[in-house]
């Protein structure tokens, strides 16, 4: 059948010239370069350290390990500056805190975009509001999210204790609570260890999604709160009353209900 195929398909099936032969090599190229054979390493153990000079040997941290020392160092840290703030901490003191405390209410969780004007239209059903004062960050200027209104008379500032909590403001529900850091015998804010929030407890299975104001565990010289609301806000009253600083005059309004 090949002698019907044209050249160029017969020079594919012609045989390929003879390997030529070659003389044996006396030594292999990587081996012409060594005077001596290859060995273990025993003929270098004199060049090493001894052991009883070597120091010990170093434990390398793990990843957990150093995870936890970081989470103690910033713990640590932390109760240096909250110590530190503890002792500077005076509200009677403060500057910004002017007013009546007993006349003035503290609004927490307040939509950053809600301006004063804003909540002066809906904390003023309650009764007429003689000062709103809102938090600002002292380095961004922004809002914090949190004020407090300071009421003409006493009893107006307890109506809206009572009725404005979770009241709904520019998308967002307000927490409504008394002034407890010129009130309230030995209350810390949260951001030194104190405050009613319990979001800061610990994992998902600690901390409580109710609001602080609910949190019925902060009061540790008298038995849980039961029964119905109206009862609650009695008792609530009445420990207020009784932590009332001493050197603390109560005003009263001179409008009779």
């Amino acid at each position: 059948m090949t002698q019907f195929l044209p050249p160029n398909l017969l020079a594919l099936f012609a045989p390929r010239d003879p390997i030529p032969f070659l003389t044996q090599l006396e030594k292999l190229p990587h081996e012409k370069h060594h005077n001596q054979p290859y060995c273990g390493i025993a003929p270098f153990i004199r060049h090493f350290e001894d052991p009883r000079d070597a120091p010990p040997p170093t434990r390398a941290e793990t990843r957990d390990e150093r995870l936890e020392r970081k989470r103690r160092e910033k713990i640590e840290r932390r109760q240096t500056v909250v110590e530190t703030e503890l002792k500077l901490w005076d509200p009677h003191n403060d500057p910004n805190a002017q007013g009546d405390a007993f006349k003035t209410l503290f609004v927490a969780r307040v939509n950053y975009d809600t301006t004063e004007s804003k909540l002066r239209r809906e904390f003023e059903v309650y009764g007429p509001i003689k000062r709103i004062y809102i938090v600002y960050n002292k380095r961004s200027g922004k809002p914090r999210g949190y004020a407090f209104i300071e009421y003409e008379h006493e009893r107006d500032m307890h109506s809206a204790y009572k009725h404005a909590d979770g009241k709904k403001i520019d998308g967002r529900r307000v927490l409504v609570d008394v002034e407890r850091g010129r009130t309230v015998k030995g209350w810390h804010p949260r951001r030194l260890g104190g405050g009613l929030g319990g979001t800061r407890r610990g994992g998902a299975d600690v901390n409580i999604k109710h609001s602080g104001r609910d949190d019925t565990s902060r009061y540790d010289d008298h038995p849980t709160i039961g029964g119905s609301s109206e009862r609650k806000r009695e008792l609530e009253r009445a420990y207020l009353n009784s932590h009332r600083t001493p050197d603390k005059t109560r005003n009263t309004p001179d409008v009779k209900d």
